[in-house]
């Protein structure tokens, strides 16, 4: 697996463990609220280079097509 750059994170979201609370579930708290942000979408998406045509490709399949 390859290292996440903490530098490309914009927006930071804290998580404090409850008194009694696993880390666990503190854990799955965390990535809860990450992903509500949606921090770990643009942490994947930034995780390695994405070639222009790759993208306007990824764009133009996530578009609703007008087809009758």
């Amino acid at each position: 697996m390859g290292e996440v750059n903490l530098d490309m994170a914009q927006e930071t979201c804290e998580v404090k463990v409850r008194r009694g609370e696993s880390v666990d579930r503190a854990l799955r708290r965390l990535k809860k609220a990450l992903d509500k942000e949606g921090i770990l979408k643009t942490m994947r998406a930034k995780r390695c280079y994405e070639k222009p045509s790759e993208k306007k490709k990824r764009l133009k399949n996530s578009r609703p097509s007008n087809r009758f």
